[in-house]
């Protein structure tokens, strides 16, 4: 009986018992040789037997040639198609199909195995390389070409600018050369090399305070085109210092309302920490301005030149607070981490024409303006280095000097701070065609001092309108035989 409790057959136990049968002999090796050659021998005879009698019947029939492909007529994806034949469509006629060759039958015929490579030589093998289009001629011109290059509409421009506006490295003559390579002006080459040779000096607690080599920057909103950059002195790359002068363009806002700050500061020469303070200036000002880019938007464009003056005022003011906190924190003179600020502001709205500066301390601002340099630098008068002036509205003298000796208070600690820089402030209204130049004092001295520096750049910067930003680069870098500062600028072309 089963597990389940069921009777098995008879018959089926008959079986299982012949099936798992203990006492029977185990059925051991064949003795017939079974080995891969004897295998293969068997499987040979079996076919060349069969081979013999289907030949023997067929062999009244022609054998016909075996057909090979000719490798000439292999598909190329990149052969033109043949134009279909007027002819009509032949029906194909059935092949018959080609008997192999017949197979020796004798028994000492070597045939070569599965794994062995065919005797003979090896056939050439083809293989269809494609062949590429070939061009296809120009056509031929209906008219003739237009002399003069085609400027194409730049879709991001704010305002339509005049056909004949377009940022290019072309000339200033308006040739369709390359710009002119000067490496320097003067008779004399300068000392230093024009490419930087050392790095500054860094440490693993020093990093931030790493500024690169170069910066360069640019837009265009409104009726205006924006180039910037700040580039170490042939000195400070020679001698590994880092740059001192630290250059800020943001845009604060968007569409018409949007204003545009451009902050140059140039630190004090000799100063160990001269490139933190102008960093330091540059972004505390631009965190006040802002704040406050609303306010002064509106002024701008409404024109309250009262209004920016002493708003301007009171945040340059707070920013030169924060840099003498900041030197008393780091254990140094006013006189030690401070540095000269100069800013630009620009409106977006192209109907707004004010161009706002102020700033404190040395440096320049001049207007290229029918191809002469104009300087812009505010004058102030001498009696506001002293302070609040003695004379009336008629010139008449409120006081009397009577030559009198002051002594020192004694409640001072040390000595009187130095006299505190004056504020400028200019805000005046471009034309077409003009191009106004802000920069710190690297840039001014030349400006100034050589007559041939203003006159190149007037003009690479002139007519058909302003560089692209490699051209304006190289432009900055112009050297002159003792003017190895750090050179830092903002450009604005008027449209």
């Amino acid at each position: 009986m089963s597990q389940q409790g069921e009777k098995p057959a008879a018959h089926e136990d008959d079986w299982w018992r012949k099936l798992y049968d203990e006492t029977a002999p185990d059925t051991g090796p064949s003795s017939a040789p079974d080995s891969l050659d004897d295998r293969f021998d068997s499987v040979s005879d079996t076919v060349s037997e069969a081979v013999e009698s289907e030949s023997e019947s067929e062999s009244e029939r022609e054998p016909l040639p075996e057909v090979r492909p000719d490798p000439r007529t292999a598909w190329d994806p990149y052969r033109e198609q043949a134009p279909p034949s007027e002819e009509p469509e032949r029906k194909p006629e059935p092949v018959p199909v080609a008997t192999q060759a017949a197979v020796p039958g004798p028994r000492n015929t070597v045939f070569p195995a599965p794994w062995e490579a065919p005797a003979g030589p090896p056939g050439p093998r083809t293989f269809a390389v494609p062949k590429p289009p070939e061009p296809e001629p120009p056509p031929a011109p209906l008219t003739p070409p237009v002399a003069g290059p085609a400027t194409a509409p730049d879709p991001s421009a704010l305002h339509e600018f005049p056909p004949d506006w377009a940022a290019s490295d072309a000339p200033a003559d308006g040739g369709g050369g390359a710009r002119p390579l000067v490496d320097h002006l003067g008779d004399r080459p300068p000392t230093y090399e024009a490419e930087p040779a050392a790095l500054p000096a860094a440490t693993s607690e020093n990093l931030d305070a790493l500024v690169p080599d170069t910066v360069l920057d640019g837009a265009r909103y409104g009726t205006y085109t924006l180039r910037a950059a700040s580039v170490r002195g042939d000195s400070a790359r020679f001698r590994g210092e880092p740059r001192r002068d630290a250059l800020l363009t943001a845009r604060f806002a968007a569409a018409e309302s949007a204003l545009v700050l451009v902050a140059v500061a140039g630190g004090v020469r000799g100063g160990e920490g001269a490139h933190l303070a102008a960093a330091d200036a540059c972004r505390w000002i631009g965190g006040a301005v802002a704040r406050s880019h609303a306010r002064l938007s509106e002024d701008i464009r409404a024109g309250r030149r009262a209004d920016l003056k002493s708003g301007l005022h009171r945040l340059t003011d707070r920013t030169y607070g924060k840099l003498r906190a900041r030197a008393a924190e780091l254990g140094l003179e006013p006189g030690e981490y401070t540095t000269s600020l100069r800013c630009l502001l620009l409106s977006a709205d192209p109907d707004c024409r004010t161009r706002v500066f102020f700033g404190v301390g040395s440096g320049g601002l001049f207007r290229l303006r029918d191809g002469l340099w104009q300087d812009l630098e505010p004058v102030i008068p001498e009696e506001s280095a002293s302070g609040v002036s003695e004379a009336g509205p008629d010139d008449d003298r409120l006081t009397m000097d009577l030559q009198i000796t002051t002594p020192p208070s004694p409640y001072s600690d040390g000595p009187a701070p130095p006299p505190a820089e004056l504020f400028r402030f200019r805000a005046s209204v471009a034309r077409p065609g003009d191009t106004l130049l802000l920069c710190s004092n690297g840039f001014a001295e030349p400006m100034r001092d050589e007559p041939e520096f203003p006159d190149e750049l007037a003009e690479r910067w002139g007519p058909p309108g302003p560089p692209g930003l490699p051209a304006f680069l190289a432009d900055t870098q112009l050297r002159i035989k003792g003017y190895a500062d750090d050179r830092t600028c903002a450009a604005v072309w008027e449209a």
